[in-house]
């Protein structure tokens, strides 16, 4: 069996501050998605930052960023509409007309941390609408079980077509907590054939990781989910995070998919 490694080098909270090998400009993540790449992982989950370090939406970055990945390796692109929340929906719902292979559609609006991300629903069904016209692929990020009526609802609504890709997203304070009992219970409740991965936030990220492997789920490795490689060490980069997912899913006996695989396994839009 191969499993998908999606590398999620960014993400829209740490900085360099908190880990000096964070990548934040386009050319320092380009480069960190190609090492992941030669490391195993063949979707590249993106966040963008500005000169500042700050979450953006900007399609300038975006751009950038996706061709510099481009003229490296053939790794799939994933862009996240989650941006950062402080940038507004508007603003982010704008990054698909980029029309990268994937992008992520999350479904509710939550409490994360100390602050609000907002996913207003007659604007995520825009975006999911916006999506299927677009034949870009959404990764649904579920945090809870109610995302995941709000995403079946989605589905009865004809603005998500099969097989759907979920994200099982379990440590953000404000969600569900990452603990192995609710993984074993959001995997029950998932739809039938459709693909899924866990991402596990903070400490809980490798056993969670081994767990929804074994349960057969995709795995995501980075400096997004979490900023150290053990306790007290902080992760010299995303590849030693990504090759220590790698060797994990082979130590189950599981292969690492290929480009080619990934490309059938997630039923991904020609380009």
């Amino acid at each position: 069996m191969s499993v998908v490694l999606t590398v999620a080098p960014t993400g829209p909270i740490a900085f360099k501050s908190d880990n000096q090998f964070l990548p934040t400009s386009p050319e320092e993540i380009a480069a960190a998605v190609h090492e992941a790449y030669l490391a195993g992982a063949t979707v590249a989950h993106l966040h963008l930052r500005d000169e500042n370090e700050k979450p953006t939406a900007d399609l300038g970055i975006a751009r950038r960023t996706m061709d510099l990945i481009a003229e490296r390796c053939p790794i799939h692109i994933q862009l996240s509409t989650g941006v950062g929340l402080s940038v507004p929906f508007e603003e982010r719902e704008k990054l698909i007309e980029l029309r990268p292979r994937m992008a992520t559609l999350n479904p509710c609006t939550m409490s994360f941390g100390q602050g609000e991300f907002r996913n207003p629903p007659d604007g995520v069904r825009r975006l999911a609408a916006r999506m299927r016209e677009l034949d870009v692929k959404p990764e649904l990020e579920v945090y809870d079980t109610g995302h995941l009526d709000a995403v079946m609802r989605l589905y009865d609504e004809g603005l998500l077509a099969e097989p759907l890709q979920f994200s099982i997203v379990l440590g953000v304070a404000g969600g569900a907590a990452a603990t192995p009992a609710n993984l074993v219970m959001m995997v029950e409740r998932l739809p039938k054939d459709c693909v899924w991965q866990i991402i596990a936030i903070g400490r809980a990220n490798l056993t969670l990781t081994g767990i929804g492997l074994a349960l057969g789920g995709n795995a995501r490795a980075g400096l997004e989910d979490t900023l150290y490689l053990r306790k007290g060490e902080l992760a010299q980069g995303n590849t030693p995070l990504v090759a220590r997912t790698a060797e994990l899913a082979r130590s189950l006996d599981l292969s690492i998919a290929s480009i080619e695989e990934t490309e059938r396994l997630l039923c991904l839009p020609n380009r």
